[in-house]
């Protein structure tokens, strides 16, 4: 607890990502059921988790549109469904990663989130997080999107060192 800045990353390390990806399938495999017009949700869902939990997102996605004979579209609306989808359930954080959390704005340390992904998405999936007792702690988090950063030729530490006015062996990453 030396450092004064503490960058979190959002997914496997506020929440298991799987959650996120799981709810995503479920909707994703009422729409195709609606939209086909034929009671495929149910089958989808289940290969899609099984397939997900053996070989990742990418291959279970790709795997399950061959074998359910899905045309290309439906890759397109999946990454639009993913990036904004409004979940059925929220996701929680990790209970270590609250209890840091809660120890860290106890001692006043700085908190911020450097994620790397599609800042849509991972925005969305902030909206999601259930914060709890953290809640009253939300104003002070930052957001950094390591991408953005990036793509404007900005170093993200650099950037971050300057925000906080420290140096980098002050900044912890929780990744």
């Amino acid at each position: 607890m030396d450092a004064s800045v503490y960058l979190f990353e959002i997914d496997d390390v506020l929440y298991p990502k799987k959650d996120y990806i799981l709810q995503v399938f479920y909707l994703f495999s009422n729409f195709v059921e609606y939209t086909e017009g034929k009671s495929v949700a149910k089958d989808l869902l289940a290969f899609l988790k099984e397939a997900y939990e053996h070989d990742g997102e990418e291959i279970a996605l790709r795997r399950a549109m061959e074998l359910f004979g899905l045309e290309a579209k439906y890759e397109e609306n999946y990454e639009r469904l993913r990036a904004n989808a409004h979940l059925p359930l929220k996701l929680f954080l990790k209970e270590d990663i609250k209890a840091l959390l809660l120890e860290l704005f106890g001692q006043n340390k700085h908190v911020a989130i450097l994620t790397d992904g599609n800042p849509v998405e991972q925005l969305n999936k902030l909206k999601h997080l259930d914060w709890q007792e953290l809640s009253p702690y939300l104003t002070k988090v930052k957001i950094y999107f390591f991408r953005e950063l990036e793509f404007r030729n900005i170093d993200p530490f650099d950037y971050i060192m300057q925000e906080y006015h420290v140096n980098r062996d002050q900044i912890y990453q929780i990744s």
